[in-house]
């Protein structure tokens, strides 16, 4: 009779997977109608995302509430390419959109207005209003000093100069009889009327009256009487001096009418013209009050001779202008800030030391660039920039694109303008992939409604001759694009390969041709350097296998220090309680695998099962979670009429960051009941594998990666031609292992096993019968589960012993 400790034939083992099943490999047949590329008419855009493209072609046509766009997919697949190539199509669809100025409005000057001009008028607009200010401050004032317009003006003070002197005349009389006179005196700059004595016929000063008493010429009494009737005549004057300086403010008002009426006359002459070319109620309205300004408030300037840096107010900032002939706009907007989105306020440093800002430094984003077209957006990018998603949403729910202003930036840098915000009809396309889809659905309540149409981009395609003749029909296309070398029947097969390698599964191809366009491109660059006219399948594993090498320095060197020890990694013999598990470390696109120790301790106690991880902080919650169901598959394994009395620990050796995922939970659960039975484990076994509360085995990612990272461990320490993998039975149809790993398979160096049980598992690692429980409920004897069970009852014996001599 056998020891049933010995160790069996792996190929006898009847969970081992045969080779031919451990990788895909293509049908010549499939790509027997060409012998390169250059035969193959390329196919444009992307292939096998019908749905995709019936969803983005709805969205795109529709014009309807709340209809934008989320493109969700992983990244190289091909979502760029088919927007841009569907947004071609249908762009006779796009509303023609306006063009768009700012100019300053009088009425609020912290406000810039919005000037709406039809489609291809505002340049030759804002052309027009500068010529009106050149106009304003080269040739008015000349406009305004015509000979008629003296004359005019000349008459008018003639005109004043008579009502005057007929005010004065009475007056000036009846003083002559009283022997004073009615003179003016300079005083400075400015003139007075003043009353004086008369001596000798003479309008006398006030200086030379005094000296005139002193000198005895005068008499004192006569001087007091006459200075007593001049200051009732003073009185007197007083009433005529208002009536006076109401004449000539009444001729200063009908000059200064007279030139705004000649200027109002002037300016609308030359305004008309303009009128004429741009008839729109808007343009009209804003060049009437440019008019107003310069006849109410700047003549004076202008006739000063003063700086005419007013008229800066009257320019057009011109943010938006189309050509009759231009397509609806397509704006690919890659940093999507939000001042990049919704445009800003741009300040000059004033001659005066201080900031300014008004409506010519109006500047608007790509929101208002896309007006009647469509914008699209990263939306990892977009949720990166402070500010931005809200503003966007915000728009999305007005339709108004406010211009972006942040008061903290523009404290004290003048005054803080509030730009009219443009009323814009635009198609938002956001391109992200699921998480941050079902983020944004989780955590923004508007999001559903603002982005109601969902383009769905598949990750993989079936595995058909048809999907793999589209593949060397996207190779065509790539290889002419780029100018790359034809590729060989043989080349498309590889690159096919290597895309059920990507996708994960070896019945389906990747969609992400981004990944599979740089395996070609390299196999190219490879071909050309042996040299080749023709990239081969040889080219394209090299490419495969470099690409792979230029990031795998941690693999290297994680095998290095289990080679020389620093790294206990056992791939021989037996110990119990001891296992290798797999883990994946990500490089990039990029993922490797590699072993870890796993090592569990039981003995008599109360505390149950204890993870070591989630005690030290470095657990996961889906580890922790996946350590939990430990618990729940040893009751429903056992079922002993006893509580299950024991304490144990189960720990990741040697690992000493965090660990998440639960695909070790199959191995931890063997590792335990290696260490309850003493049964020794066969350390050249590793095991992948999630587990659930009945004892099956689930499947897990990356097992391709997994297998690969101990298969190289093994090689690195030598192959004994029993060493292998245990991996979920539904990861079956994942595998697409490195033609390697399927070679050292075919010569029975290595073994991948596929178990649906615990039980399966335990028996590859323990060559003993797990045992299935009968009709009354007990294992058979000799099986794994049999003496777990037995071990439960002797430490639940020796706990009831030590709690029985505590209490006596």
């Amino acid at each position: 009779m056998s020891d049933p400790l010995s160790p069996r034939n792996s190929f006898e083992n009847p969970q081992r997977i045969p080779p031919e099943k451990l990788r895909w490999v293509c049908d010549a047949e499939w790509l027997a109608h060409f012998e390169t590329t250059e035969e193959l008419e390329p196919i444009p855009g992307v292939i096998g995302q019908d749905d995709a493209i019936e969803s983005l072609r709805f969205g795109l046509e529709i014009h309807a509430p709340g209809q934008n766009i989320f493109v969700r997919g992983l990244t190289g697949t091909g979502r760029l390419t088919l927007l841009k190539r569907l947004l071609r199509e249908v762009r006779l669809a796009c509303p023609l959109a306006p063009d768009r100025c700012y100019v300053h409005d009088f009425s609020k000057p912290d406000c810039p207005k919005q000037l709406i001009l039809p489609r291809g008028t505002a340049q030759s607009f804002a052309r027009a209003v500068t010529g009106l200010i050149d106009f304003i401050g080269d040739e008015l004032l000349a406009a305004l000093s015509s000979e008629a317009l003296r004359d005019r003006r000349n008459s008018l003070s003639d005109r004043s100069q008579r009502e005057r002197q007929a005010l004065l005349a009475p007056f000036e009389e009846e003083l002559g009889k009283k022997n004073l006179a009615l003179v003016s005196i300079s005083d400075g700059p400015s003139t007075q009327m003043a009353i004086v004595p008369l001596v000798d016929g003479r309008p006398t000063a006030p200086d030379a009256y005094e000296q005139l008493v002193a000198k005895g010429e005068v008499s004192a009494d006569v001087a007091k009487k006459t200075m007593e009737q001049i200051g009732k005549e003073v009185r007197s004057f007083e009433k005529l001096a208002a009536k006076l300086a109401e004449l000539q403010q009444q001729h200063r008002e009908d000059v200064h009418g007279l030139f705004e009426a000649e200027a109002r006359k002037v300016l609308s002459g030359y305004v008309h013209s303009i009128e004429k070319k741009f008839p729109q109620d808007a343009a009209i309205a804003f060049l009437n009050s440019v008019v107003q300004d310069v006849v109410n408030h700047r003549l004076p300037e202008l006739s000063q001779g003063q700086d005419t840096a007013f008229t800066r107010l009257y320019e057009v900032n011109v943010v938006s202008d189309h050509a009759d002939n231009e397509d609806c706009p397509v704006i690919v907007d890659s940093h999507p800030t939000l001042e990049n989105l919704f445009g800003g306020i741009e300040r000059e440093f004033s001659s005066s030391g201080a900031f300014r800002s008004d409506h010519r430094g109006v500047r608007v984003g790509s929101v208002v660039r896309a007006d009647g077209g469509y914008l699209l957006i990263e939306a990892r990018d977009l949720l990166g920039e402070p500010g931005a998603w809200k503003a966007l949403t915000r728009f999305l729910r007005t339709g108004k694109a406010e211009v972006a202003t942040n008061p903290r930036e523009t404290a004290g840098l003048g005054p803080n303008l509030k730009p009219e915000a443009p009323e814009v009809n635009v198609k938002v396309v956001l391109i992200g992939d699921p998480q941050l889809y079902y983020l944004l659905d989780a955590q923004d309540p508007e999001f559903p409604h603002l982005f109601k149409v969902l383009a769905d981009f598949e990750p993989s395609l079936p595995r058909t001759p048809e999907t793999v003749a589209s593949y060397a029909g996207v190779i065509a296309r790539i290889g002419r694009e780029e100018d790359l070398l034809p590729f060989s029947g043989d080349a498309v097969a590889a690159l096919a390969e290597h895309g059920a390698r990507i996708s994960g599964r070896n019945d389906r191809l990747t969609t992400r041709f981004g990944r599979l366009a740089d395996i070609a491109r390299e196999a190219s660059f490879i071909a050309n350097k042996r040299p080749s006219k023709v990239v081969g399948r040889v080219d394209v594993e090299d490419s495969v296998i470099s690409n792979k090498k230029r990031a795998d320095l941690p693999a290297r060197r994680f095998r290095r220090r289990v080679s020389e020890g620093t790294i206990k990694i056992m791939t021989t013999g037996r110990e119990i309680g001891q296992l290798n598990g797999l883990a994946v470390v990500h490089a990039g696109p990029l993922t490797y695998g590699f072993p870890s120790r796993i090592t569990a301790t039981i003995g008599p106690g109360t505390a149950g099962t204890i993870n070591i991880e989630r005690e030290a902080q470095l657990s996961g919650s889906i580890h922790t979670k996946g350590f939990y169901i430990l618990g729940g598959l040893l009751r429903t394994l056992l079922r002993t009429d006893h509580p299950l009395a024991f304490s144990a620990s189960v720990a990741f050796e040697q690992s000493y960051g965090g660990i998440d995922g639960d695909s070790a939970s199959g191995a931890e659960m063997c590792c335990l009941l290696s260490a309850l039975t003493e049964i020794p484990l066969r350390q050249d076994r590793a095991m992948t594998g999630a587990i659930d509360q009945l004892g099956n085995i689930q499947p897990i990612g990356a097992a391709n990666e997994k297998i690969e990272g101990f298969f190289d461990v093994c090689e690195e320490l030598g192959l004994t031609g029993e060493q292998g993998v245990i991996i979920p039975r539904a990861n079956v149809r994942d595998l697409m292992l490195r033609p390697t790993v399927v070679d050292a398979c075919c010569e029975k160096q290595f073994h991948v096993f596929a178990v649906d049980t615990i039980g399966e598992a335990m028996e590859i690692f323990t060559d003993l019968p797990a045992g299935s429980r009968g009709a009354d409920g007990h294992y058979p004897d000799g099986s794994v589960f049999s003496c777990a069970v037995e071990r439960a009852r002797e430490f639940w014996e020796l706990m009831k012993g030590k709690v029985e001599n505590h209490q006596g």
